[in-house]
């Protein structure tokens, strides 16, 4: 193993990358990494925009590499082990949260790529309760995006306890997460339909796996679901506030509106929105490793795949700017040389 290695570095609050070299380091585990999805809230790390985050700093929190070595004390996991790494890098095991087996919701909860550096480098550390365990053979770079936008999707409907087979799930926004999103709820047993701004996605929503699609532009999303009985489930992916707020009045009886698009706006609902309906409105927060797991599981058996644009760590900056384009068709991974 070289002593050295190649890390994108954001030295400053908003700056731009610069490629480093660093010495390998020793700590709880020690991955190998070989690929890493470029996120949307990595931005956060960029900017400084989030709690625990210091400069230089190091994004990325869609990582899937091999575990290169194990410090003192670390009984799992086993060297050589295919690896990965999602938004959750670790708890503490001693809170409150922990100690009732609330592991997402750790008081000390380590964040990839924002509390610790992340997996734009070709080596990085995590705690070992974060290390998402992974099979063999898996391509990296088709993996990467299912720890980030494919678990939110996955596991933000799985959790869900009012639905049932044949169930009115809405995918609102077909982007990073929403592609993925279509094709978990359908591969889930739902009726999936697709809702956007324009006809340019119907043909694609379709072949991803939705019954129906919704175009906002002709009449409001909420009037076409209630046509079709009102939604159970709408996950909403696009970040904007705005575009949410019609979506409360698609919902059915015990229907859930699930935020997983992140946006700084404030969401303008009435409580008469909600109580006759009995709705609700839940943020989707990702999970833990093992969520992680059973996602890259579920995708790999039923073929829910990431439609990937790919660039080298030496190709970063524009890989970054891609990303926040919105132009990617539908997310952005590097690859390790």
């Amino acid at each position: 193993m070289s002593r050295t290695y190649k890390a994108a570095v954001v030295k400053e609050a908003g700056a731009k990358f610069e490629i480093v070299e660093k010495e390998i380091p020793t700590g709880q585990v020690l991955i190998k990494v070989a690929a890493c999805g470029i996120c949307h809230s990595d931005k956060f790390a960029v900017h400084g925009w989030m709690p625990g985050i210091t400069f230089p700093h190091i994004p990325g929190h869609e990582v899937i590499g091999t575990v290169a070595a194990v410090g003192d004390g670390v009984e799992w996991p086993p060297v050589g082990m295919p690896a990965g790494v999602g938004w959750h890098g670790g708890h503490c095991m001693f809170c409150g949260t922990c100690r009732r087996g609330n592991f997402k919701l750790c008081e000390k909860e380590t964040v990839a790529g924002i509390t610790a550096d992340g997996g734009y480098q070709e080596y990085m550390l995590c705690h070992w309760t974060g290390v998402v365990e992974l099979p063999e053979g898996i391509d990296p770079v088709a993996a990467a995006p299912l720890l980030c936008a494919g678990l939110t999707c996955f596991n933000g409907i799985r959790i869900q306890d009012n639905l049932h087979a044949g169930d009115l799930v809405a995918i609102q926004g077909i982007g990073g997460l929403g592609h993925l999103g279509i094709q978990f709820a359908a591969k889930m047993g739902y009726r999936v339909a697709a809702i956007s701004s324009s006809d340019s996605k119907k043909e694609l929503a379709m072949k991803l796996g939705a019954h129906y699609y919704i175009n906002v532009s002709e009449k409001p999303a909420s009037e076409q679901l209630q046509a079709l009985g009102g939604a159970s489930l709408i996950v909403a992916t696009a970040p904007s506030s705005k575009s949410m707020e019609d979506l409360v009045n698609g919902l059915g009886p015990d229907g859930r509106l699930l935020l997983a698009g992140a946006d700084a706006e404030k969401l303008a609902v009435s409580p008469l929105q909600l109580i006759p309906k009995r709705a609700h409105i839940c943020g989707a927060n990702s999970g833990i490793a093992t969520d992680a797991a059973d996602t890259v599981k579920f995708a790999t058996l039923n073929g829910v795949e990431s439609m990937n644009e790919v660039y080298s760590l030496d190709q970063v900056q524009e890989a970054y700017d891609h990303m926040l384009s919105g132009k990617p068709r539908f997310r952005v991974v590097l690859k390790m040389d």
